[in-house]
């Protein structure tokens, strides 16, 4: 295992969750500074769960360092070397390395990628104590969250010396650095570390940031393609678009490294950025991979070849989306339609291979976190959504399939409850229950708009996700 500590005298990235989207995202962003001559921040990475073991052991072989393939919507393949990740830090269940590294005063950044379903948040934005790992890590202590993780890595770092430390979310969530804040100081209300919160408050800053880059689980063959083009052995490598994109508010309390020198948009607010991506990508990726598993295909590119899927992505973005995000008094910066164009060119591609069953994933958080804004806009603003409904009617007959063993694939969603997901298909009305279901819709569970709006696209969803062949 690779146990070498960052070199002495750079800054040092914390990053929890070493999966492929950091190594094709944030780990690229300092690789290509550290290409441009500027080596003074490195990367230490590791996971808060045993999830990854077998890519973990391959990275920590290599010293870090792996291989990106990224693929042009035409198909063009090139490769590059990442040598930012200077430290692999093997699963522990104490997760000792990486509290010894969160507590030294070099490490001045700390992020994370959970995805949306590790805030835990309900709708309010209040730490949700429905799921046992959370009610774990509050009443006994233990480390199975991002939450649990954090209070023992910076109780440490108040112990040993109070360094002052950014902590930044790279996940799907709007608002991200604000809402994990507000998780994580009431985490640590719940567990009566009234200190370590004071601390937190005054030696903290999380700033808001927006990813954006397709990154599908690495493809059978990617090794031997890598092999082939470059002579490296790579046990882990990833693959991406080429399309990389990331916007960050300029609040970090302890310095940070130039990514604005490698293309990263530093902003004083990342809202308006955020809003698009969610609301246009995110709750269009989702769209497709309910709609193209209800009718039996497989990638995402199939699905937006289907022309019906492809017309109620477009229709969700035009109608509903855009009016709610550039209207009188609430201008976006964003060129919104040129923005929707881009986003279902890029699902067009077929060299990326992107499963359908990878975007669904977590799609209980995906429906309350990138739809459910817009339909609260909508009703707002009095406007109709019937195009924003179809999206959560998909879903729901998605969840149907799952709930009778009809899907093609494992469906994981760790902010699901599956019983009482079970619930509403055992209910007299079953579509009655799930709008009703307050984990998804927040304030607009129950209300008899939903319900109504969702009753009058469900005939159109049936039709349109009859399966193919």
């Amino acid at each position: 295992m690779n146990t070498d500590a960052p070199a002495v005298g750079h800054s040092t990235i914390l990053h929890l969750g070493l999966g492929s989207f950091h190594r094709a995202h944030q780990a690229v962003y300092l690789h290509q500074l550290q290409e441009l001559g500027d080596a003074s921040w490195v990367i230490a990475a590791g996971n808060i769960r045993n999830d990854m073991d077998g890519v973990i052991a391959a990275l920590a072989l290599q010293r870090g360092e792996y291989t990106i393939e990224t693929v042009s919507p035409r198909g063009r393949r090139c490769y590059e070397r990442v040598v930012s990740i200077r430290e692999v830090v093997p699963f522990t269940p104490s997760l000792g390395r990486l509290i010894e590294l969160g507590a030294d005063a070099a490490t001045r950044i700390i992020s994370f990628t959970v995805t949306e379903a590790g805030y835990y948040l309900d709708a309010d934005d209040a730490l949700d104590m429905g799921h046992d790992t959370l009610r774990g890590d509050v009443e006994d202590g233990t480390l199975g969250t991002l939450y649990g993780a954090l209070s023992a890595i910076l109780q440490a770092r108040m112990q040993r010396n109070g360094a002052p430390v950014t902590l930044l979310s790279c996940d799907n969530l709007l608002s991200n650095g604000e809402r994990f804040r507000g998780g994580l100081l009431e985490f640590l209300q719940r567990r009566n570390l009234t200190a370590l919160r004071a601390w937190v408050e005054a030696n903290t800053t999380c700033p808001n940031s927006m990813v954006d880059r397709i990154t599908p689980r690495p493809l059978p063959g990617a090794a031997e393609r890598v092999k082939a083009a470059t002579g490296w052995d790579d046990a882990a490598p990833v693959m991406s678009e080429t399309f990389c994109q990331w916007v960050i508010e300029d609040r970090f309390i302890a310095g940070r490294p130039a990514w604005e020198r490698v293309g990263a948009e530093m902003v004083s607010s990342v809202h308006p950025f955020e809003e698009a991506k969610i609301r246009l990508l995110n709750a269009t990726h989702s769209c497709l991979a309910w709609g193209g598993t209800l009718r039996g295909l497989t990638y995402i590119h199939e699905s937006i070849r289907e022309a019906a899927l492809r017309q109620m992505a477009h229709d969700y973005i035009t109608h509903d989306a855009i009016p709610c995000l550039h209207r009188p008094g609430h201008t976006s910066p964003v060129d919104l339609a040129a923005y929707r164009d881009s986003v279902l060119h890029r699902f067009s591609s077929p060299h990326l291979l992107d499963t359908n069953q990878r975007v669904a994933s977590d799609s209980c958080a995906k429906l309350a976190g990138f739809v459910v804004p817009t339909l609260i806009d909508c009703i707002k603003l009095g406007r109709p959504f019937q195009s924003t409904a179809l999206l959560p009617a998909l879903f729901f007959e998605f969840l149907g399939r799952w709930h009778r063993g009809e899907l093609p694939y494992e469906y994981g969603d760790s902010s699901m409850d599956p019983q009482l997901t079970h619930a509403h298909f055992h209910a007299s009305d079953p579509l009655a229950s799930f709008c009703s279901d307050g984990r998804l819709w927040g304030a607009l569970a129950g209300q008899a708009a939903l319900l109504s709006t969702m009753r009058s696209v469900q005939a159109r969803v049936l039709h349109e996700t009859r399966q193919t062949g």
